[in-house]
């Protein structure tokens, strides 16, 4: 894929990550006044790898919510303008990818719908397109941070365009056939979809595999700048989690500090690693 042709989808996810930070604030503006019954009907708390350790003692906050999704849709949108920025003119088939999950953070404004329909009471099915959309966004990004990392490993640069639609493929797949139950949600707004066992084992494995070819390329290239972004990607998939499950005041911040370091780490290490290229 070319420069200008990358930079389009760049500018394409500002545009996206912009009109999306718009719409969740117009969404809590009308649904701010229900979101303590958007938790009271939560039907069970939120996963996550340290949910389990803080749920003992920290009830879900009726707003953390709303202010986790503003959160990862406000990094979506910096963090893609950044990227732009400072890659605009620096090839790294890696980035492209990296900022597909960047963007990806941008669909996590599907979850107001919750809260949104305790007001306007629409149609249900409302609620199973915006449950599909954030599935789907949930995936592609994870499938995003896979795809650089194969790349990084050695994968043909020149198939960039065949390995995107693939990922979309995959996540819409995904995303239009978990059966998904509108009447349960948990303590994030999110609508509880069938299937989250086999999904957690799948997305472990995605890191797994992640974080393997990314040592490889350290080791193949023999860079060092590699083993940063290494690190960079644990503390991504660390710091995604935690914000995107988050019902309490202790783990929002956590998970976007981690989030936002672990993209630093990764992004000034390829523009390091391919400035003089």
């Amino acid at each position: 894929m070319t420069l200008s042709a990358r930079n389009i989808f760049f500018r394409g996810g500002m545009v996206f990550a912009a009109l999306s930070l718009v719409l969740v604030a117009i969404g809590g503006y009308f649904a701010y006044s229900v979101f303590p019954l958007s938790i009271g009907e939560a039907a069970m708390r939120s996963e996550g790898i340290i949910q389990k350790l803080v749920e003992s003692f920290a009830e879900p906050s009726a707003h953390v919510p709303f202010w986790s999704i503003v959160g990862a849709v406000a990094y979506s949108l910096i963090s893609i303008i950044l990227i732009h920025y400072f890659f605009e003119k620096t090839q790294s088939p890696e980035i492209l990818f990296i900022g597909f999950f960047v963007i990806s953070l941008t669909f996590e404004f599907a979850r107001i719908v919750i809260p949104l329909r305790m007001v306007f009471q629409f149609s249900p099915v409302f609620m199973i397109v915006a449950s599909r959309v954030l599935i789907f966004g949930r995936y592609f990004g994870l499938f995003s941070l896979f795809a650089a990392s194969v790349y990084a490993a050695g994968l043909d640069a020149q198939k960039q365009q065949t390995f995107l639609i693939m990922l979309i493929l995959a996540a819409l797949v995904i995303a239009l056939n978990v059966p998904i139950d509108t009447l349960i949600w948990d303590s994030t707004f999110t609508v509880k979809s069938s299937y989250r066992s086999m999904f957690s084992v799948i997305e472990a494995g995605i890191l797994a595999i992640t974080l393997v070819s990314f040592l490889i390329s350290a080791y193949t290239r023999g860079s060092k700048s590699y083993l940063f972004i290494t690190v960079g990607i644990l503390l991504v998939f660390a710091g995604r989690n935690i914000l995107i499950n988050s019902d309490t005041w202790i783990t929002p911040i956590p998970g976007l500090l981690s989030l936002a370091l672990g993209t630093w780490f990764v992004c000034s290490r390829l523009h390091s690693e391919y400035l003089w290229l």
